[in-house]
């Protein structure tokens, strides 16, 4: 009686024991089915605000007040051999200098990507990729802040693009497309006008001092070429990361001598739980986007002054960041 009543009991610690190491097999299973395929969800928000005051400030100065924000999200789906990646960067910044009434757009930047590829072999996956960038408020030509030099969809680009996507680790991503499309849009009739973001400015009669409007500018402009994009991100440190891409593209059909340049790059230093210190740069070079400047110090600015110019942007900020 006594054996069957040990062997009963040895049996039910076996059978339980099966069952739940048998559980926790499928639990892991599962988990890693999770984790390979599925959604994958996350962001940053960070904001930044500084202060300087001054009175009776010898080395003089001015008092002023700078405000910047920045949201950073993604959303990835995998399911067997295919990868679909989305992100989204926004990002706002002011400033107001007691000798000024208003307050000064800073920075101001909206662009979303959105690739789907699927593996071809190895680490190469065939890839479709379609990127969409521009400005959420109105620009100005500082300190003339009554002139509209930009604004919502004028100017903002387009581009959809088919080819390789290389990624040999899960910093690196190299996506070469031999056939892509870039669309310029300018959402303003004014600002068409004056051939904002390189598309075709109107044509005016100028005979006899007139300036009659022949031909209005026009609000879009095509093309058609070849674009690499190249995204890197590494933890340099356990606080320290950096964050790049690079966006080139040629256009095939006119002056294809020239190659646009978007370049961006973040440097993050999490000081603490939620505070974050971030130097953001950016790069900009379109032969298309003629930049007007007083180089004669004549306070007139000629057609010859106005010529393809390289653009660059450097933001630091100390803030408040947080994770999702």
């Amino acid at each position: 009686m006594k054996k069957i009543f040990t062997f009963f009991v040895f049996s039910g610690i076996s059978l339980l024991t099966y069952s739940q190491n048998t559980e926790t097999e499928k639990k892991l299973k599962t988990v890693t089915v999770d984790t390979l395929d599925g959604w994958k969800r996350g962001g940053v928000i960070t904001v930044s605000y500084s202060q300087t005051s001054l009175t009776n400030w010898a080395a003089g100065g001015q008092s002023s007040q700078t405000a910047s924000g920045l949201l950073s999200m993604f959303a990835n789906y995998k399911k067997g051999k295919g990868l679909w990646e989305n992100t989204l960067d926004i990002g706002y910044g002011s400033l107001k200098q007691k000798s000024v009434k208003n307050w000064w757009k800073s920075d101001d930047k909206f662009d979303f990507n959105s690739k789907y590829g699927r593996i071809a072999t190895g680490k190469l996956y065939y890839a479709a990729v379609a990127n969409f960038k521009t400005q959420l408020a109105p620009g100005y030509n500082y300190p003339n802040d009554s002139v509209v030099i930009s604004n919502l969809l004028a100017p903002a680009y387009l581009l959809g693009a088919l080819g390789f996507d290389y990624k040999p680790n899960g910093d690196l991503s190299v996506f070469l497309a031999p056939v892509a499309s870039k669309t310029t849009i300018v959402n303003d009739q004014t600002l068409a006008n004056e051939g904002v973001g390189g598309v075709d400015a109107a044509v005016y009669d100028t005979t006899n001092g007139k300036h009659t409007l022949i031909t209005k500018g026009k609000k879009t402009k095509n093309e058609f070429g070849g674009y690499i994009r190249i995204a890197y991100k590494k933890n340099l440190l356990p606080t320290v990361t950096l964050q790049s891409k690079i966006d080139l593209f040629n256009n095939y059909l006119k002056d294809p001598q020239y190659v646009d340049v978007y370049w961006e790059n973040l440097f993050s230093m999490k000081l603490s739980k939620y505070i974050v210190a971030t130097i953001s740069t950016t790069l900009i070079y379109n032969h298309n986007i003629l930049i007007g400047i007083d180089d004669n110090n004549d306070k007139v600015i000629t057609d010859n002054e106005k010529k393809a110019r390289v653009q660059f942007k450097e933001v630091f900020a100390l803030g408040l960041s947080y994770k999702f």
